[in-house]
């Protein structure tokens, strides 16, 4: 389990990156929740391309295990948006659950949703 716990550590630059190709380029000619909407989107491309490609090379040996890690990278993704969003970068709280309202248009919650549920799915779809 060590290794899908690591294996989340390249999730933040891919998310940074994400996050860079939204302000350097298509967030600049869309409102900032387009913006934001597009960039969660983008987001779930990507996080399912690096999935795809650690379960390729190392497949969870069995669906328990799959919702295991789904688990795991949906809490250490949650403690690092909110600890790291809140003591280092200084959001607010009200700022940061924000992005979570769906009535609202914000589509972020979907993110975690796919990083919990994207091991299970994905093990099903690369399964011969």
């Amino acid at each position: 389990m060590w290794i899908y716990l690591a294996a989340w550590l390249p999730m933040v630059p891919i998310a940074i990156a994400n996050g860079g190709l939204r302000e350097a380029w298509y967030g600049r000619h869309l409102s900032e929740l387009r913006a934001h909407q597009v960039s969660t989107l983008t987001a779930i491309l990507l996080f399912t391309g690096y999935m795809a490609a650690l379960f390729a090379w190392r497949p969870t040996e069995s669906l328990t295990q799959a919702l295991a890690v789904g688990q795991l990278w949906l809490w250490s993704t949650l403690a690092f948006e909110f600890l790291f969003g809140h003591y280092v970068m200084g959001h607010p709280w009200r700022r940061l659950l924000g992005d979570y309202d769906l009535r609202a248009g914000r589509l972020w919650v979907l993110i975690p949703l796919w990083l919990a549920a994207g091991p299970a799915v994905l093990r099903d779809w690369l399964s011969p």
